[in-house]
């Protein structure tokens, strides 16, 4: 749960642990040496509301009253004031106005509330929230998070194909919390699609046992909680159509994308892999080996999209910038080169002098765009 402890700096003691519960403490604000108590964020204290939720705290030294300076069912962020005895903290969710307070930051209570946003105007224009959907994981265990994402002119008697994009992390979560006017699926939801996004098993911010599924696991991108997910949406809401589902996603989640068709072509029909990490043996070492752990193994083989290209079902896009600072492009290559020895057919764009994320650049984006329309919806892109 990533809780606080007091440690004795000259013995390396355990003085005593600070922070303890079924909830993930988050950071740590301020640290007060003279009242020998200290400000935090966490998540899921509140188990009736999302466990992503961020909420505020005080807490002293050794343990003692704890008290909340947040309880609205939201994600918030604060301010505080320099001497930290009054903050202004914000609360929203993906489908709710941004609602703005000045509380103590002593004691949690409510001084008075100072703004809430409006948007009517925002609604009158055709905006659609996204839509907070929860269902449980493969085995039922954990429930999991995700957003659905319309067309504004979605229309309930039609079929749309289901487009997941998705970042598996995982050294966070990935799926949105706050409210913004507008998020880069809604674009994707406009061309005809619903639009999808989830935090499944082995990404951060809740339990260890929920994160540690990772653990030299990464090929897994928890898909099955993934698939299990909308399955269950679509049980509810007929109008996503799974016989066309698609997924897309950039560096990690470029790798999980081309998995998906690699390991679960029976449900993905088409992927868009945008400059992946495609063989934990060969990208930045630090970061793989933090998941699929020291020393190299059978299991990097048993996950890698080179070592497993041969086994590609339905219709690829890979995505790469010549220059690529942050993932060596040689990674798509050697999936690029390991289909071609297959005979599989995909797309392939190289974009000269092309950098990390080429693929939210224009003219990669508008491809990626076309490819969807082209394998999902079955039309040729206008232009």
């Amino acid at each position: 749960w990533n809780h606080l402890y007091l440690i004795d700096s000259k013995t390396a003691d355990v003085k005593n642990q600070i922070t303890q519960g079924a909830w993930v403490m988050r950071g740590v604000d301020h640290v007060d040496t003279k009242a020998r108590q200290l400000i935090f964020h966490a998540s899921g204290f509140y188990p009736d509301q999302d466990p992503y939720f961020i909420h505020y705290f005080r807490v002293d030294f050794d343990g003692s009253n704890l008290v909340p300076l947040t309880e609205a069912n939201g994600n918030h962020t604060a301010q505080f004031s320099p001497d930290h005895q009054s903050v202004v903290v914000t609360h929203s969710c993906v489908d709710s106005a941004p609602v703005h307070e000045l509380r103590s930051a002593t004691n949690g209570s409510l001084v008075c509330a100072l703004e809430k946003a409006d948007i009517k105007e925002l609604k009158a224009k055709g905006w659609r929230a996204p839509e907070v959907f929860v269902s449980k994981d493969r085995d039922g265990g954990f429930d999991i998070w995700g957003v659905i994402f319309r067309p504004s002119n979605f229309d309930p008697e039609q079929r749309y194909p289901v487009i997941e994009h998705i970042y598996a992390g995982p050294h966070s979560a990935f799926v949105p919390k706050s409210f913004r006017p507008f998020y880069k699926m809604q674009e994707m939801a406009e061309l005809g699609f619903i639009v999808v996004k989830m935090d499944g098993k082995g990404t951060s911010h809740r339990s260890r046992e929920f994160h540690h599924f990772c653990h030299k696991n990464l090929g897994d991108s928890g898909f099955p909680d993934r698939i299990a997910w909308m399955r269950a949406a679509a049980n509810d809401y007929p109008q996503m159509d799974l016989s066309r589902v698609g997924i897309y996603g950039g560096s990690a989640g470029s790798q999980s994308a081309l998995r998906a068709l690699l390991a679960h072509g029976d449900f993905y029909k088409a992927a868009a892999a945008d400059c992946g990490c495609h063989d934990n043996r060969m990208d930045k070492i630090w970061w793989n080996e933090l998941w699929m752990d020291w020393p190299v193994g059978p299991h990097y083989d048993k996950q890698s999209n080179v070592t497993n290209a041969h086994k590609l079902e339905g219709k690829l896009l890979l995505t790469v910038g010549e220059l690529d600072t942050n993932v060596d492009p040689a990674s798509t290559l050697q999936v690029v080169d390991a289909l071609i020895k297959a005979d599989k057919d995909f797309d392939f764009l190289l974009v000269p002098g092309g950098n990390h994320g080429v693929g939210e650049r224009k003219y990669a984006a508008r491809r990626r765009q076309d490819f969807f329309v082209r394998h999902l919806l079955g039309v040729e892109p206008r232009r």
